[in-house]
């Protein structure tokens, strides 16, 4: 796809910092393995590297380490956990660790918090692992991997997209960031969820929904008419007009006026992004819902006919994760998820990305001020929300406010292998498998639309259940061997719509990480490139590891 221009304007508070002690091009800013983006996948990339003794830097437009597992979500998307394995098992068995400690349980006793994660318990005694954390404990794990072994990262670095990727002969020689500062190294990897690095590199990626007729799959593509998971309106017949009923009156805030599309055609859109927050009820650590400085109710309009056709599930999803806290996600046909509002997100420009996010903040923040405090909400909805505000201990230095929005899905790479859904059902063999996923193909809702019959309706969300854990294939971290030969893609990586559904689960990036590493570090040891490993010696140093690439039943 054609690449973007970037805009070079500073953004404030985003990349003020990085231009700090500018070293230009130090020649301490060479390493074997050059690692773009501070995800967890990141972490356990360079982990792997440095554990095969090479050098490398993480070159992270982050301050904080570890991405969306550091960020508010941490009631986990497990799986099959047995076939999680690795630096990623570790990762978990790190959060057991962390909470064996008393100190660990400052609002809460560990009896009172229960035992339920998401289809495993939160915490496994007997594998010494646990599920369900807190987003400082999280990060705290991460800063740990980096201090134990050393790794240098430069943090709140931000990638020139336009003219700061260097390549010869088709490889990656340099990267540089918008500070001027350089990079170069043999190998690199594009730990980030937009796949902005191999973008820039020139690979090809596609952003949206593929036609199911692409790669003959079932869940790909617009899916008018069906209807998972509880988030939509089913059969409530609400009126989208000002005055229902009355299409002269105007559409309510947030629902197209535009065509859905085709069933199973393809189109550009993704599926919805949300920030995961954490929120507690103790009044200690409680901070209230403020009213946002931009604040719209009529922007809830929608919501309030919810509730008036009998709808009082607001709370489903607010789950609980240790110290007396929540990791709350999107529930219901009009929640958290700001459908619509990110479709121009992956290609945007830094400074375009950052009023995406600021626009979702303001509807989520927004969000939860309304409920607690308009009046039309309904009363036992509206003073249980008032119980609840953000978590005094978390995030401090951004408002109690996550610092990394719930990117879903942005670009995916087009590479060497693209998982499909076809082998996340065992309908496809996948014969190099660099790891395991498991979970539901989970897509959210793409678009809110007006149907036929003049009622409102969501459209997008999925959820197929694949029959076993399923292997996912060497090449679909690959770009084409003619596009780039020396870049690894664990995050941004080859995959269908409705697959990467699956596969998008951050014990799965962090398994996908640590492969990518081992696969780097591997190619400067056997001084060739990556396309030309063996598999069969790429297997054998995985399962050294500690990584599951089969499933026993």
């Amino acid at each position: 796809m054609k690449k973007l221009l970037l805009s070079l304007l500073v953004i404030p508070g985003i990349l003020l910092t990085g231009c700090i002690n500018d070293k230009g091009n130090d020649p301490a800013n060479t390493a074997d393995v050059i690692i773009y983006g501070g995800t967890s996948a990141a972490i356990t990339a360079a982990v792997q590297v440095i554990k095969m003794g090479k050098s490398v830097i993480i070159v992270c437009p982050d301050i904080h380490l570890g991405g969306l597992s550091s960020s508010g979500l941490g009631y986990t998307d497990t799986g099959n956990k047995g076939v999680i394995g690795g630096l990623s098992r570790e990762f978990y068995q790190r959060i057991y660790q962390y909470y064996q400690k008393p100190e660990t349980w400052k609002w809460q006793k560990k009896e009172e918090y229960g035992n339920t994660g998401q289809g495993t318990p939160a915490i496994d005694g007997d594998l010494k692992t646990m599920w369900i954390f807190e987003p400082n404990i999280a990060e705290k794990i991460f800063e740990d991997f980096v201090s134990e072994y050393n790794i240098e990262v430069h943090r709140d670095e931000w990638l020139n997209r336009e003219k700061g990727v260097v390549m010869k002969n088709g490889k990656i020689i340099s990267i540089t960031t918008l500070c001027g500062k350089t990079y170069k190294g043999k190998v690199f990897v594009d730990a980030t969820y937009e796949g902005d690095l191999m973008a820039a590199a020139g690979v090809n990626y596609f952003v949206g929904r593929e036609a199911n007729s692409v790669y003959g799959e079932e869940w790909d593509g617009v899916q008018v008419g069906v209807l998972h998971h509880g988030h939509h309106f089913g059969d409530m017949q609400i009126s989208p007009y000002v005055v229902p009923d009355d299409p002269s009156s105007g559409v309510l805030a947030r629902i197209s006026t535009e065509h859905p599309g085709e069933k199973d055609a393809g189109d550009n859109k993704l599926q919805a992004y949300c920030f995961r927050t954490c929120l507690t009820k103790v009044e200690e650590n409680r901070i209230p819902f403020a009213r946002p400085e931009v604040y719209d109710s009529t922007q809830y309009e929608l919501l309030l006919r919810v509730y008036d056709a009998g709808w009082r599930q607001t709370f489903n999803k607010f789950d609980p994760i240790p110290n007396a806290k929540t990791d709350v996600n999107n529930h219901g046909p009009f929640s958290f998820d700001n459908i619509g509002m990110n479709y121009d997100y992956p290609e945007a420009t830094y400074e375009r990305r950052k009023e995406i996010l600021k626009e979702h903040e303001t509807y989520q923040k927004g969000l939860l001020y309304f409920i607690a405090n308009d009046p039309r909400v309904p009363e036992e909805v509206r003073s249980e929300m008032k119980q609840w505000g953000l978590s005094k201990d978390e995030f401090p230095d951004n408002g109690h406010w996550p610092h990394q929005i719930y990117v879903r899905e942005a670009r995916r790479m087009i590479g060497k292998y693209v998982m499909t859904e076809n082998e996340i059902m065992d309908k496809k063999p996948v014969n190099e498998s660099i790891g395991m996923g498991s979970y539901t193909m989970d897509s959210h809702n793409t678009q809110r639309y007006i149907k036929p019959d003049g009622f409102v309706q969501n459209e997008g969300d999925i959820g197929v259940r694949p029959p076993k854990p399923y292997r996912i294939a060497l090449g679909a971290i690959l770009p084409k061997k003619e596009e780039c030969p020396n870049l690894l893609v664990p995050v941004a990586l080859s995959s269908s719509h409705i697959a990467f559904g699956s596969i998008r689960m951050e014990p799965v990036f962090m398994i996908l990480g640590q492969s990518a590493g081992t696969m780097a570090a591997m190619a400067i040891e056997r001084k060739t490139g990556i396309h030309d490993l063996s598999y069969d010696e790429i297997r054998q140093r995985l399962i050294e590891n500690g990584q599951v690439l089969e499933y026993a039943e």
